[in-house]
């Protein structure tokens, strides 16, 4: 056993949890981990140029990869940064360590220089934190924070590391395994429980596969399609399920929810079984609670048993991991039920209600997107920002893969879209990796563009320049009379901008030049930056006004 201080021994912590690249910003507190990165070849340092974009780009690695993302910051400011990025991961159960320097352990509540509580702070956004006093505890903690973050429902981890800890010295020993009492998820679901929801099934007559993010977390997609082609189940997906059942199935209904598909939401409405699998009915799914799919019975499988219940009552609960359940119920199911007339109900709506919008001469957002999945063959890996641009990407590229679906769910935070696209081009470099943005959310991280220039990274950045805060304006327009308070635009040149950070940047305001951009962009070795500017009041359509029923949509174009 080597002695070795304390960063030396959370750099070889990180090596034995097979951490390969870290997100990060040195500071005054973090510095004696950051000289022990200096000779470090196996784990590759990314400086972003801002703490939320190293958040924002851990979590974009651990989507596009599976594995867990690793962000570090400094104390006080350096860590307050990172904070909006762990509740982002937290919202949308994103395994990730982020690393928090702290003052010396003597000096915590002092109110010393560039100290913040950031134990206090994270507690409510982190699925565990740790603050490290002790060197002696500083490797089973690495390995306990990878264990939490990585297991069960997944999630963020902070681990506030004092810098006389950093400093502090002993021999290295790394801990095997790891046991919490407190914390033993449950991966096996109840065989009665599934039985019982094989019977179920076998008898529905309107069933619907209700599917989350939780299939994606599990590697649960395979034994998801067999499920459904099986006993031909439709299949709706939530925001963060989208990847996880092909989107041109002909089972696959797309989204529901607020703006999900027309026929998707009156499936879930009309349906008198849901198989809700790794979903938790959050209010963007469920609409009005007390007129939700008023006819169903409910089974409901999830590995966190906090979400079963939590906002919709259900009949029959699975505690367990999603691809084990899964597999157990396909073979618990002896008959596959008749789902012929309701399959043929669900079409007619599909021909009913399409998605659509206008077709003319004019620069629309739907028809980029689209553009953008033909030339990519749908292969591309998909991040995007916060608001209409995410919406469009929702509904009109047809996402094909697991974790190819790069986009904040829960917390719908702005800025999330360039650094998880920088994440995700690293954790998966042999894929074509485009940033879908709003000209109002790409520019509170648009600085992240240093990042991929500077680290070779060729991210596609398809900004659709309306001149508003678009989401924002479309309430204001439905719901305000138009009163547009504080949401037009004035924008920078984006081409410019581009330019300026050592990208190659293009404009575009024909609807005949899209093509061509896109395929210049795909041909470049570089970040790119395409300036779409398009129909400034184009609206996201299907849309359920806030505290309506699923089946009471907006429809129409703008």
């Amino acid at each position: 056993m080597a002695t070795m201080n304390g960063a030396q021994i959370l750099i070889e912590c990180l090596r034995r949890e097979g951490v390969e690249v870290i997100f990060g910003y040195p500071g005054g507190q973090i510095l004696q981990t950051f000289d022990a990165l200096y000779d470090v070849k196996d784990i590759k340092f990314i400086l972003t140029r801002h703490e939320q974009g190293a958040a924002h780009a851990a979590d974009g690695y651990a989507r596009a990869t599976g594995k867990v993302g690793v962000c570090i910051s400094t104390s006080g400011p350096g860590a307050t940064n990172l904070v909006t990025g762990i509740a982002n991961a937290f919202m949308d159960s994103i395994p990730m360590v982020a690393i928090t320097g702290q003052v010396r352990t003597y000096l915590i509540g002092n109110d010393a220089f560039q100290e913040s509580d950031v134990t206090g702070i994270t507690r409510s956004i982190t699925k565990h934190n740790f603050l490290v006093k002790d060197i002696k505890d500083l490797a089973r903690t690495v390995r306990e924070a990878f264990y939490i973050a990585s297991t069960g429902r997944p999630g963020p981890v902070v681990i506030d590391f004092p810098s006389d800890v950093q400093n502090a010295k002993m021999e290295f020993e790394w801990p095997e395994s790891v046991f919490l009492r407190s914390y033993q998820p449950r991966f096996e679901g109840h065989p009665g429980q599934i039985k019982k929801a094989a019977r179920m099934i076998e008898k529905a007559a309107r069933p619907i596969l209700y599917i989350g993010g939780g299939i994606i977390s599990s590697n649960a997609s395979e034994e998801l399609k067999v499920l459904a082609e099986k006993n031909q189940l439709p299949v709706t997906t939530t925001f963060m399920g989208l990847g996880a059942f092909p989107g041109e199935h002909p089972l696959c209904l797309g989204m529901l929810g607020m703006h999900g598909t027309a026929y998707a939401n009156h499936a879930i409405m009309e349906s008198d079984l849901i198989i809700a699998v790794g979903a938790r009915f959050d209010d963007r799914v469920t609409g009005r609670i007390d007129a939700f799919a008023p006819h169903a019975k409910i089974i409901h499988i999830d590995i966190d048993p906090t979400s079963i219940s939590k906002n919709i009552r259900v009949d029959v609960p699975i505690v367990g991991d999603a691809k084990e359940v899964l597999r157990d119920l396909i073979g618990y199911i002896r008959k596959k039920p008749d789902t012929a007339a309701w399959r043929a109900q669900i079409e007619k709506w599909r021909k009913q209600f399409p998605l659509s919008y206008k077709q003319d001469e004019v620069l629309r957002p739907q028809f980029i997107i689209e553009k953008i999945q033909e030339l990519t063959k749908g292969d591309a890996i998909i991040a995007t920002e916060v608001g209409q641009n995410q919406m469009w990407a929702c509904l009109f590229y047809q996402h094909a893969h697991p974790r190819t679906w790069i986009s904040s769910g829960g917390l719908g935070t702005m800025g999330f879209g360039l650094p998880a696209a920088i994440g995700a081009q690293l954790g998966r470099p042999e894929k074509v990796v485009f940033d879908i943005a709003g000209d109002g959310s790409i520019q509170m991280n648009i600085q992240e563009l240093a990042t991929a220039v500077q680290n070779k990274l060729p991210v596609k950045i398809a900004i659709l320049n309306n001149g508003y805060l678009g989401m924002v304006r479309q309430w204001q327009e439905l719901f305000y009379n138009k009163r547009y308070s504080h949401t037009p635009m004035q924008n920078p040149d984006f081409v410019k901008l581009a330019e300026a950070y050592g990208a190659k940047g293009i404009r575009i305001t024909k609807k005949e030049d899209v093509a061509a951009a896109i395929k210049e962009a795909l041909a470049t070795p570089n970040v790119v930056v395409m300036d779409f500017v398009i129909e400034p009041e184009e609206n996201v359509f299907p849309m359920v006004p806030a505290g309506e029923a699923l089946n009471r949509m907006l429809g129409g174009m703008a």
